[in-house]
């Protein structure tokens, strides 16, 4: 008895999977995705470089130990470890950071759109926080002291502030190796182009004049 049509279609189907599936490359998954600097795409990480031209550097970086250079307004610095300064991050969904404050030295509210952060303190004081979504907006703070850790949820706003007379050093892990950073004041007043100060000044419900000086700032 002959198959249908509508048999033969699916039989016809099957054998094709069957040939694809046995034309595919048997190659063991790569161990590892080393980002590729030419790579045109970026989707919270680059395109993998073959693996027969990755070499040891790019999976090392060195100079964490060094300070920070805190001389400007914030006296405060942020020293990256991400995807864009160790390309043998790629794929592997973690980064870190290192903080250096000043005395009153301040890490601006911020967030990270792509990742949570566990921020542990090495040496100094710092007044840490995050502020909840909409409507509670709450603030959960807390004072953490050398060995104290502390966790900011993905995309919340947060801030770290050394509340101490000497300098103050703290290590942030995020698990995505591209996590972003959007300072809020540098974003909403330094956007590029700007955003119309008619739309600032109804927003923070201010004299347009404020909102002139604070786009002046940034």
């Amino acid at each position: 008895m002959l198959p249908s049509s509508k048999m033969f279609t699916k039989i016809v189907f099957v054998l094709t999977c069957c040939l694809a599936l046995a034309s595919v490359d048997s190659t063991p998954l790569q161990d590892f995705c080393v980002a590729d600097p030419n790579s045109k795409v970026a989707v919270n990480g680059l395109a993998c470089k073959d693996s027969k031209l990755v070499v040891a550097d790019e999976f090392h970086l060195t100079g964490l130990h060094l300070t920070g250079n805190t001389s400007n307004p914030y006296g405060f610095k942020a020293t990256p470890v991400t995807l864009a300064q160790l390309p043998g991050l790629n794929t592997l969904g973690v980064s870190m950071v290192r903080l250096d404050f000043a005395p009153w030295g301040l890490n601006p509210p911020h967030t990270h759109p792509r990742a949570s952060e566990i921020l542990t303190v090495l040496e100094g004081t710092l007044e840490v926080g995050f502020i909840t979504s909409n409507p509670e907006n709450q603030l959960f703070k807390k004072v953490l002291n050398k060995g104290d850790v502390f966790v900011f949820p993905m995309g919340l706003i947060h801030f770290q502030r050394n509340v101490g007379y000497g300098n103050a050093v703290a290590v942030g892990a995020l698990n995505s190796e591209s996590p972003g950073v959007i300072t809020i004041a540098k974003s909403v007043f330094g956007s590029n182009p700007s955003i119309p100060s008619d739309v600032l000044a109804k927003a923070f419900q201010v004299d347009q004049d404020v909102i002139f000086q604070l786009l002046a700032k940034f």
